[in-house]
């Protein structure tokens, strides 16, 4: 299988998430399991149907959790340069309404739009890899072509 890519931020992110699913969440599903077995009926037991299902998706992340962290590469972006690279935090200005946007470019599990991490999978990460400050970068959308100038290049 091949390396995820994933920042040092994001990894603690992602082990902080497991630790908690592990550590509070799967102890107090079990409980709440066993709380809802004491009711009698399991067949027309809400809580019980409820509890399960939920045990059930925390089982699931966990799972994909630990595979997404076994395969994960950490990479530290304050020990890059150059230009436009996994890690990178890239302020581009929308050549079409003067609007700056700044993204750090990240791996898929860690990306957040809201957050400003792009995932490096997205075309608009695709377009920009390789780039370098004052380049301008024509990216395809759903939303259609859109033009961008690199203003600045941070690995932090």
């Amino acid at each position: 299988m091949d390396k995820i890519p994933m920042t040092r931020k994001g990894h603690a992110e992602l082990e902080a998430e497991l630790k908690q699913l592990k550590s509070v969440e799967r102890p107090a599903i079990i409980k709440a399991i066993a709380e809802a077995r004491e009711h009698g009926d399991l067949s027309e037991n809400a809580e019980y149907h409820s509890a399960r299902e939920k045990q059930s998706f925390i089982e699931g992340r966990v799972k994909e959790l630990e595979g997404v962290l076994g395969l994960a590469e950490v990479i530290d972006p304050s020990k890059m340069s150059g230009t436009i690279k996994f890690g990178a935090t890239v302020t581009l200005v929308d050549e079409d309404t003067d609007e700056e946007k700044t993204w750090q470019i990240v791996g898929e599990h860690e990306a957040s739009i809201e957050k400003g991490l792009l995932n490096i999978k997205s075309p608009i990460a695709r377009a920009l890899i390789g780039k370098d400050e004052g380049d301008s970068v024509e990216v395809r959308t759903p939303g259609g072509e859109k033009s961008y100038e690199v203003l600045k290049i941070v690995y932090a």
